[in-house]
C-alpha cells in the first residue's frame, strides 16, 4: 500500500511540474511577443480558433451529460 501511494504521489508531483513548465512556456511566448509588438496581431489571429474549440469542448460536454441520462428521463 505505501508503494502504492509513493507511485500516486510521483505521478501527481509530475503532472503538476508539467502543468507549471507549460504556464511557464505560454507566459514567456506571450511576453516575447508582447515586447515585440506582436501580441495583438497574434490575439487576433488566436481568436476565431480559441471560439470554435470553446463551442466544440461545450457540445462534447453536452452530449457526455446527455448519454449519461437514462430512457425517459428529460433534462
Amino acid at each position: 500500500m505505501e508503494t502504492y501511494l509513493t507511485y500516486m504521489l510521483i505521478r501527481f508531483a509530475l503532472l503538476a511540474a508539467g502543468a507549471v513548465a507549460v504556464a511557464l512556456l505560454v507566459f514567456a511566448v506571450a511576453l516575447v511577443l508582447k515586447r515585440r509588438g506582436r501580441l495583438d496581431q497574434v490575439r487576433r489571429q488566436v481568436d476565431p480558433l480559441a471560439r470554435s474549440a470553446l463551442r466544440a469542448a461545450v457540445r462534447r460536454l453536452e452530449d457526455g451529460a446527455a448519454g449519461t441520462r437514462r430512457k425517459g428521463e428529460r433534462r
